[in-house]
């Protein structure tokens, strides 16, 4: 078997896939394609690391800061590559770097203390925590970078080793970050492995793995949970969203229209918590409309490499049918594309910033997860009608409540079903907040000291008072 650098997976020579630049629709590069059964040698060399690299905590936070500045030092190699391969602006390129260094310092200074517990027995008992093993996380490709730190750095934190896959749509800068985050850490700590399917299954159903992290669609995030569950390995699922955001009647339209233009398409709208539907009360609707239209009309869209460009390309091919199906039916059930609504006349994978009005709330662009630059717009009369359309949903990632009147916009937020709930805005994390969703969102918790203790689990000690 061939020896590879630092950071990656066996697979340099032998077959490989080709990785698509969207801006152009053309293939610019190859990435390996390893076979699953590479991956029993691949999990034997992270439980050999994971062995020792559990027994020192000292010893991981210094490497991850390390990691950190490594990887702010490597961002003008990393920035232009993710954004030939993902499509992204080189400025959101950069700034994605920058929130996997951070992210990377953040769980470098966490710690999982010991926590004793009192219940009036003549013992002392007391809970400390223990990592899990090797962890396999399955990584998307519209923030390759910053989901792989998302995973890898509480993962690591916490005393595990990592086996992670990219997406086949973005292997390439993963591989590059995992090469350069690598000479940071001992060897088999963290193994970055590339492939099509079946490699992301057998990687989350292997008998080695002890802990399967996901980010992705709620179909394969059943599969992975199923596949996980033979060797029952714990899992993290985070499969999307399908967030609304309500208007109240006292908005301050031209105020927040710019807010919450960007919500919704920021990474041309590829983000699993963007604003992917808008309710705005009947009076106002016609303002809200051209409000964000105007914004879709003149936003700049072109190569992530143009300096010029505010919007990129949709990532691949199938997103992007994807969004023209969508669009489409709902144009043919009567809707307008007041902006936009089909695609651009170019190479790569553009579609036009669209904004949809008078839209059936029963249309596909509605009820699922569009996952582009397209936003529909829905009035409402009564608002006990906007939270009911907002919640009538499978999904329950994210939400948000626009008003002038902060507490009453709050009162409104409490109603969401949702993991999380923004006043005039949407979208922002703070690294030392839970990031979770509820009903078909997703499984389990990331963020803050939650996604540490996510990657631990508990061990108690009884000890008596007495001999």
């Amino acid at each position: 078997m061939p020896t590879s650098r630092p950071g990656h997976g066996p697979g340099g020579p032998g077959e490989r896939f080709a990785v698509v630049d969207p801006a152009t629709g053309e293939a610019f590069d190859e990435a390996p394609d390893q076979r699953p059964d590479e991956l029993d040698e691949i999990v034997d060399r992270a439980h050999a690391a994971w062995l020792s690299w559990r027994a020192d905590p000292v010893a991981r936070a210094a490497a991850l800061r390390a990691a950190a500045d490594l990887v702010e030092a490597a961002g003008r190699d990393l920035a232009p590559l993710l954004t030939r391969e993902q499509g992204k602006p080189l400025a959101e390129s950069y700034a994605e770097i920058a929130r996997t260094a951070a992210r990377l310092r953040y769980f470098a200074d966490l710690d999982a203390r010991p926590q004793p517990i009192t219940d009036g027995r003549p013992v002392s008992s007391e809970v400390r925590w223990r990592p899990l093993g090797p962890v396999a996380a399955l990584v998307p490709w519209n923030f390759p970078l910053q989901l792989a730190s998302a995973k890898l750095a509480p993962a690591l934190a916490a005393g595990n080793t990592m086996v992670l896959k990219p997406s086949p749509f973005t292997p390439l800068a993963t591989r590059l970050l995992g090469s350069v985050i690598a000479t940071a850490l001992p060897d088999g700590v963290l193994t970055i492995v590339t492939g099509r399917e079946p490699l992301g299954a057998r990687l989350a159903s292997h008998p080695g793995i002890r802990h399967v992290t996901f980010t992705g669609s709620g179909p394969t995030g059943r599969a992975v949970a199923a596949g996980a569950a033979a060797s029952l390995a714990r899992v993290t699922l985070e499969l999307g969203g399908n967030d609304a955001a309500i208007l109240l009647d006292d908005v301050d339209v031209e105020r927040v229209a710019d807010r919450l233009f960007w919500a919704a398409f920021r990474n041309c709208g590829q983000v699993c918590m963007a604003v992917k539907r808008v309710y705005a009360p009947a009076r106002s609707y016609a303002q809200v409309v051209e409000a964000l239209a105007q914004r879709a009309r003149t936003v700049v869209v072109g190569a992530g490499l143009d300096p010029a460009s505010q919007l990129g390309p949709v990532n691949n091919a199938p997103q992007l049918g994807r969004i023209e199906r969508y669009t489409a039916r709902a144009l043919a059930d009567g809707a307008r594309a007041v902006a936009g609504g089909h695609r651009l006349d170019r190479p790569g994978y553009f579609f036009a910033p669209t904004i949809l009005a008078d839209v059936p709330p029963d249309s596909p662009v509605v009820t699922e997860e569009q996952f582009g630059p397209v936003l529909p717009v829905l009035p409402y009369v009564r608002l006990d009608q906007a939270v009911e359309a907002a919640n009538d949903t499978g999904f329950g990632l994210g939400g948000s409540v626009w008003g002038t009147d902060l507490d009453r916009a709050e009162v409104v937020a409490h109603r969401l079903e949702c993991g999380t709930a923004w006043i005039n805005h949407h979208g922002e994390l703070s690294l030392a907040q839970p990031f979770a969703g509820t009903k078909e969102s997703g499984v389990g918790v990331a963020g803050g000291p939650w996604g540490l203790y996510g990657n631990l689990r508990p061990f108690v000690v009884h000890r008596p008072e007495e001999p």
